[in-house]
């Protein structure tokens, strides 16, 4: 049930502008095999984190409303969801291994700043076995590709159940 269908006073949603894995079946199958090849081996609260906070970033509402639900589901207090925003400010709520993560991944989606920071990456590469650190980067990657599929279709927000891709 939508927004408009509970509260007639909410704007309606959004037109789907193309859909996508329609459209390209084989791209999509691709996409989940590399997501489900990319968690492997993180911790589920961290993985989900970290998809929240390269969504928030890239402005996927799509990706934030599937993401954030997958946290919860998990486990994921609301309160740490809440502050992810803040995180620099709200350095308290999270581990010194999420916060590298978080600052990572900040890193590696806004690279129009140029580059991914040395002091960033050492900080990851100390807090992460490299195969661990492999798979975190792969992540990172991969729920950038996601939301760029997400913001340029305008996938919408606000139907996904938690578990419904995996």
């Amino acid at each position: 049930m939508t927004n408009t269908e509970t509260n007639p006073t909410y704007a309606a949603e959004l037109p789907v502008r193309l859909e996508w894995a329609r459209h390209a079946p084989e791209v999509y199958k691709a996409m989940i095999r590399l997501d489900s090849a990319a968690r492997k081996g993180l911790d589920t609260k961290l993985y989900e984190l970290v998809k929240i906070r390269a969504s928030q970033l890239n402005h996927c509402a799509f990706c934030l409303d599937m993401h954030t639900k997958d946290a919860l589901a998990a486990g994921e207090s609301v309160e740490r969801i809440i502050q992810l925003g803040a995180w620099e400010e709200s350095r308290h709520f999270y581990t010194e291994k999420e916060l590298a993560a978080i600052e990572l991944t900040e890193a590696v989606t806004v690279l129009t700043d140029g580059f991914v920071p040395d002091e960033v990456y050492e900080r990851a590469a100390k807090r992460f076995e490299e195969p661990e650190l492999a798979q975190l980067i792969a992540a990172i990657t991969v729920i950038n590709a996601w939301n760029r599929f997400g913001v340029t279709c305008r996938m919408t927000p606000g139907h996904h159940t938690p578990g419904q891709h995996g």
